[in-house]
C-alpha cells in the first residue's frame, strides 16, 4: 500500500533514493522494482534486517532490474551517515509525526539532497488524526508514538523554510480512516471485536484484489477523509532559484 503517488513523483531507472525511517519498506521496495539506486534507513534494527530479507529475495526473483541496488541500514535521522547532495530522490513516509526535531529532520533531507532532488513527504492527516487523538489516548500516548498532528499549512511553511519548493499536494487512503476510528474507539490493542475485524478483512481484500469499486470510492473520499496528508517539493538548484 503506496502513500506516494508515483505518478505526480516520477522515477527514473538509477536514481540515488533515501527512504528514511523505512518501516517495513513499501516505497523502497517499489522504488527497487523502478530501478532505483535505493538505501533504506530506519533506527529499527528488527524492521531492517526484515527489509534486507526482502531486497534479497527480491533479486533472487528477478523482480528488480538490472543496475538497480538496494542496501537497508540503521541510522539517525538527525545525522544521515552521506556526504552533502548524495540522492536524487528523499521519502519519508508517515516518521515526522514522531519525531521532536522535525526541523532538524527537514535540514538533513535536504543536505543529503542534491541540488534539483525531489522530495515526498507523508503525514497523518490533521481532521481523521483529530478524530483518532480524541477518541484514544492509547493512540498516541505510547513509546514512539505520534507526538503532534500537522495542518497542511504548517507542513507546507515547515517545507519551505527548509529551502525546498512545494510543488504539488494531494491526501491517500481515505478508506483506512473509518479503520482507525474504530480501532480507537473499540481499543488500540482489539483487533478481535467484530466491526474492527470484519474491516480489516475488508482492507486486505481491497489491498489484495484492487476493485475498481473501492478505488472509484477511495479517491471520491479522499479530499474529504484522506488518513495521509502527501507534500512533494524540490531542492533548488541555488538559494532562492526554484527548481
Amino acid at each position: 500500500m503506496l502513500t506516494v503517488d508515483f505518478s505526480r513523483f516520477p522515477l527514473a531507472p538509477g536514481d540515488r533514493v533515501l527512504d528514511l525511517g523505512c518501516g517495513a519498506g513499501r516505497h523502497a521496495f517499489e522504488c527497487y522494482r523502478r530501478g532505483a539506486q535505493v538505501v533504506a534507513l530506519d533506527r529499527n534494527s528488527e524492521e531492517i534486517r526484515e527489509v534486507a530479507k526482502w531486497f534479497a529475495a527480491m533479486k533472487e526473483a528477478g523482480e528488480a532490474p538490472e543496475g538497480a541496488t538496494a542496501t537497508a541500514m540503521e541510522g539517525d535521522a538527525l545525522n544521515l551517515p552521506f556526504p552533502d547532495g548524495s540522492f536524487d530522490v528523499v521519502i519519508i513516509s508517515e516518521v515526522m509525526e514522531h519525531i521532536h526535531d522535525d526541523k532538524g529532520v527537514l535540514a538533513e533531507m535536504v543536505r543529503v539532497l542534491k541540488p534539483g532532488g525531489r522530495i515526498a513527504v507523508t503525514v497523518p492527516r490533521y481532521g481523521p488524526e483529530k478524530v483518532c487523538w480524541a477518541l484514544s489516548d492509547a493512540y498516541h500516548e505510547v513509546e514512539g508514538g505520534h507526538i503532534r498532528i500537522y495542518k497542511a499549512d504548517e507542513l507546507l511553511s515547515r517545507i519551505e523554510e527548509a529551502g525546498l519548493v512545494p510543488y504539488g499536494t494531494h491526501h491517500a487512503h481515505a478508506l483506512h480512516s473509518p479503520y482507525w476510528w474504530l480501532k480507537c474507539a473499540f481499543g488500540v490493542d482489539n483487533d478481535k471485536v467484530l466491526p474492527v475485524k470484519a474491516y480489516h478483512q475488508l482492507l486486505v481484500w481491497d489491498i489484495m484484489k484492487k476493485p475498481l469499486a473501492t478505488r472509484l470510492a477511495e479517491r471520491a473520499l479522499n479530499p474529504l477523509i484522506g488518513k495521509s496528508f502527501v507534500a512533494y517539493a524540490t531542492k533548488p538548484h541555488r538559494a532562492g532559484a526554484e527548481a
